[in-house]
């Protein structure tokens, strides 16, 4: 553990990368940069710089960055223009979001002299595969620390006794066991863990955020009118829109319409399945209206090849293989 002087953690602000922070401070005494990147999940970030500078971080050492344009321009519309759906359902809003954070993370290493990474995917989900194969895709000598595979706070109880005996402050509603986890961006909010577990369970109706229910959507049509230059929309009705503006639109449309809601099973990267509930609304327009546009302009011959690359190509970037020559190879055909 000697050898780590200076790592880079991904940091949300929240209770768990609050603890991650102090036990790499204590664990590895070395110095903590934190990074926290806006990708749309429409949380104030401003707390995680204060929390970070309460905790003992330099204020040089902390980064907030917004990456919502990057993060449409340059991940979510390519994987638009293969239409990608993985298990031929989900729209794989968590998946497409971790290999711009991984590429930032390597940026901060290189730009501040770091020696080590950190995040905080659980040993049981895909994350850390996304996570750490973008690190080494884009620094293959760096070092990765995981602290949920490796440290003992194995438990609710010895996370919220550790946060305790380090003073870190616990929002009153992190104190019991959440119903479920949320991820959110730009693209998406998802929905998994807890009582979801069940397939039973239906999620409740005010569990969900960007979308009203079907039920509750208008009964009128709402005509929405796209524009497309290259594959990537470009404007609603008549407005032309960058890439995040043009998403925040699509989301409020869908959104307002009762559009984007799925409920799944998959099949995890790391060998188990996992239900999740998730919210794609401006996603979900533009898919259908995306597929509109290649029945006009793509011969038929290519438009079925796309669809029989689409799979691969999602599977790819569902087990966290953004930076693979694979998925470049799939990317120049699309």
């Amino acid at each position: 553990m000697s050898d780590v002087k200076k790592v880079v953690l991904a940091y949300s602000g929240g209770l768990d990368t609050s603890i991650i922070l102090r036990w790499l401070q204590d664990t590895y005494r070395c110095e903590v940069v934190t990074f926290t990147a806006d990708l749309g999940q429409g949380e104030e970030l401003e707390p995680a710089r204060k929390k970070a500078e309460l905790m003992g971080i330099k204020p040089e050492n902390i980064f907030i960055d917004d990456l919502r344009e990057e993060f449409v321009r340059d991940f979510v519309f390519p994987m638009s223009r293969a239409n990608a759906l993985y298990e031929g359902e989900y729209l794989l809003g968590t998946s497409i979001a971790r290999p711009l954070i991984a590429k930032r993370q390597i940026e901060i290493v290189n730009q501040v002299g770091a020696d080590a990474v950190c995040h905080g995917a659980t040993g049981k989900g895909n994350d850390q595969v996304r996570f750490e194969l973008g690190y080494y895709a884009l620094k293959p000598d760096i070092k990765v620390i995981a602290p949920w595979r490796i440290w003992d706070l194995t438990s609710r109880t010895k996370l919220l006794e550790f946060a305790e005996a380090h003073q870190i402050p616990i929002a009153k509603d992190k104190r019991g066991e959440a119903p479920y986890s949320t991820d959110a961006n730009l693209l998406h909010i998802s929905y998994e863990g807890k009582a979801l577990e069940d397939p039973w369970v239906e999620p409740d109706e005010d569990m969900f955020t960007r979308s009203v229910s079907p039920q509750a959507a208008p009964d009128q049509p709402t005509v929405v009118e796209i524009e497309f230059e290259k594959g990537d929309a470009v404007a609603v009705d008549g407005v032309r829109l960058s890439p995040a503006q043009l998403l925040t639109r699509l989301n409020e449309l869908g959104g307002a319409n009762g559009i984007g809601r799925l409920d799944l099973v998959e099949n995890r990267f790391v060998g188990m399945k996992s239900r999740g509930v998730y919210e794609t609304p401006g996603g979900s327009v533009l898919i259908v209206a995306h597929r509109a546009i290649e029945s006009l302009t793509l011969d038929r011959g290519a438009a079925h090849l796309k669809d029989e690359m689409m799979p691969r190509y999602a599977e790819l970037i569902y087990n966290g293989f953004w930076f693979s020559p694979e998925r470049q190879m799939i990317q120049a055909l699309i």
